[in-house]
């Protein structure tokens, strides 16, 4: 069988620049965005924390059965930074990284994709397909 290169994840990490910094200096519109999100990329929610800074900011994760999302916002700069991790192939990152950009109404970006966890299989190895069957 022929062997190829596969990975266990997608890594989005981008820089949304031009943000609007009413929302990105609330935490409960920063985290109501964040959940949003991993669930537009058809992730399994399972918890979230968010923490707000004085006099600005706001930085927080989504953890998600398919692995996280995470945030940190410097409302002075309209700047969120975040990262999108999922693992498999159901979630996918891009719906995530697509909702934010618009939601934060951001005017540009930065963004990069990073394979994780790669490794060399058989083409017809999957891992698992769908985390929902888990008991969680």
């Amino acid at each position: 069988m022929r062997k190829v290169q596969k990975s266990v994840g997608r890594h989005i990490v981008a820089d949304l620049w031009g943000c609007n910094s009413e929302y990105l200096d609330d935490v409960s519109i920063v985290q109501d965005f964040m959940n949003k999100a991993a669930r537009e990329a058809d992730a399994t929610v399972l918890n979230s924390t968010f923490h707000t800074f004085q006099p600005h900011g706001v930085s927080g994760a989504v953890i998600i059965a398919e692995s996280h999302l995470a945030i940190h916002t410097w409302s002075e700069l309209g700047l969120a930074s975040i990262d999108i991790y999922t693992c498999g192939a159901k979630a996918d990152p891009w719906a995530a990284f697509k909702f934010l950009k618009k939601s934060f109404q951001a005017k540009k970006y930065t963004v990069l994709e990073l394979k994780r966890g790669i490794f060399e299989a058989d083409e017809s190895f999957e891992l698992q397909e769908n985390y929902r069957e888990q008991k969680l």
